[in-house]
């Protein structure tokens, strides 16, 4: 069932605002309010609350809580184009995600609440955007392959999605971190050398260039 409000027009003390710097003061807030709680945890009224608006304009900009979440996905995906232009070596673009974390916590957060709320393609508008990308990953590593740089038992998907897993540590698994490095995984020190150790991991594989 839509949760979809009609539209309304914004009061004449709300058109004063800086339309694009209002958007931006919601789509900051959700993203802070859906890292720490998820889709299905988050809350409108929270987002509003952070970002010091109107509930009312939230409805406005953005129709419905799935259409801010659906804008944060694409905030998303103009990040990724950002931090791994096209070209961009495989063991580059894995040491780029696990820098991620200290630049953009929330949107990694994000991303995991993604996996862990994942219900099905049918369920998930940026399955299909998604599903485009991330095949041309495995083709990179499948051409790579080819060349004689990857052991032939290496299966290109499975790699992937175990360096991608590993590249989200910091945010998925601080207390393993803790437990085993007595670190603060969310430290500058430790993301910066655990970025450069998993780099290094995928040159060893053949990622490199």
């Amino acid at each position: 069932m839509s949760t979809s409000k009609p539209r309304r027009s914004p009061k004449p003390h709300e058109r004063q605002r800086d339309p694009e710097r209002t958007r931006r003061l919601i789509l900051d807030a959700a993203a802070a309010e859906f890292a720490a709680h998820g889709f299905a945890g988050g809350r409108i009224a929270a987002i509003a609350a952070r970002a010091g608006v109107n509930q009312q304009l939230i409805s406005y900009y953005f129709d419905s809580k799935e259409g801010l979440y659906q804008a944060l996905s694409e905030d998303w995906r103009q990040r990724q184009s950002q931090l791994v232009p096209p070209g961009t070596a495989l063991d580059e673009q894995i040491r780029r995600y696990a820098l991620e974390v200290l630049n953009n916590p929330d949107g990694v957060r994000l991303m995991a609440w993604g996996g862990l709320e994942y219900a099905g393609p049918r369920n998930d508008p940026d399955h299909a955007p998604r599903a485009e990308r991330l095949r041309g990953s495995v083709d990179e590593v499948r051409a790579l392959q080819e060349e004689g740089r990857l052991p032939a038992d290496v299966d290109p998907a499975y790699l992937l999605i175990m360096l991608m897993a590993a590249a989200m540590a910091t945010t998925t698994l601080p207390h393993v971190i803790e437990g085993l490095c007595g670190v603060d995984p969310r430290s500058p020190e430790f993301v910066n050398g655990y970025a450069d150790q998993l780099a290094a991991v995928a040159r060893h594989l053949g990622l490199g260039r």
